[in-house]
């Protein structure tokens, strides 16, 4: 009896399809990650025929068009229809073959604006979006929905929808212009000394409350949601459970690197939400919890930064 699990991963060549590709020990495991030109999300049709040919028995939709608070801003069209379109694309295709099981990736993007933290996944759609990511996130709420209109209409499809914190980590984009808060930092730190700056600047007052877990962990409990399908809830936030201000990620990152400098405010910018730390409480009942610290994470991840700027 074959008791290979064949597993489509879209998003290969991003941070977190590539830290599951890392991860994967499993050899009953047989994982695609297939490149665009073997298969262009943006198409229709040339997903069907990817889907059709290789006949996976689990998807994991981890692909995006994503980036930081200022590509959000500067770019929602294509945040919002690109998103909506892959989104799209993967599931209908699937269904209409025959696939059963799919895990999609979203983000804790999805909350409202002013929902008090811990974030629970019965907030979702219950208010008004934080407007410098309300593209990225309506398209997330989408697939997310798809997902349960698929479920709802055939309870034999079992499309389930997995909700991160912010991740961060190896094969992370790097890019001041498109980076998450903390390879920006990373970044900005790591220029001030090979530039002898004593001083760094942090939009707003750097009070706002963030949750950033390292991608390793991430890619962890995807793997472990593959063993366990039939366990993982229908929707489930992924964290840490606590979280830290834009302050604290600028002394942490300061201190791994060995950065002495201050930093200085810029109160005129954009900061998004006060604080977003999702509810741990499904992943807790799923049985699966974090390993990496902070410290460590913020460690490997300049380590890979390093290696990708010689």
């Amino acid at each position: 009896m074959n008791n290979i699990i064949k597993v489509l991963l879209t998003g290969g060549t991003g941070m977190v399809g590539r830290n599951i590709i890392s991860a994967r020990k499993d050899k009953k495991l047989l994982l695609l990650a297939p490149a665009r030109l073997e298969m262009d999300l943006a198409s229709r049709d040339s997903v069907l025929q990817y889907l059709n040919k290789h006949k996976p028995d689990v998807i994991i939709h981890a692909a995006g068009f994503v980036g930081g608070i200022q590509a959000n801003i500067t770019e929602p069209v294509n945040f919002l229809v690109n998103n909506i379109v892959i989104g799209q694309n993967i599931l209908l295709c699937a269904r209409e073959l025959g696939i059963k099981r799919l895990i999609n990736l979203s983000s804790s993007c999805v909350y409202p604006k002013d929902a008090e933290s811990p974030l629970h996944e019965d907030l979702i759609l219950n208010g008004r979006l934080e407007p410098t990511n309300e593209g990225y996130a309506l398209a997330k709420i989408a697939t997310s929905k798809l997902c349960e209109y698929i479920n709802r209409e055939d309870r034999s499809f079992q499309y389930k929808t997995i909700i991160p914190c912010n991740l961060y980590g190896p094969y992370d984009d790097f890019d001041l212009g498109r980076s998450h808060l903390l390879p920006s930092i990373i970044v900005k730190i790591h220029n001030a000394m090979l530039l002898g700056l004593d001083s760094v600047e942090i939009w707003g007052d750097g009070l706002a409350r963030r949750e950033f877990m390292y991608v390793a962990d991430a890619a962890d409990l995807i793997l472990k949601s593959i063993d366990n399908f039939d366990d993982l809830p229908d929707v489930m936030n992924c964290g840490l459970g606590f979280d830290y201000s834009v302050n604290d990620y600028y002394k942490s990152v300061s201190s791994v690197l060995g950065w002495g400098g201050k930093f200085t405010h810029d109160l005129a910018k954009p900061v998004g939400m006060k604080r977003k730390m999702v509810d741990t409480s499904r992943q807790q009942s799923f049985g699966w919890k974090p390993k990496i610290k902070l410290e460590d994470g913020i460690k490997e991840t300049y380590k890979f930064y390093l290696k990708t700027i010689r």
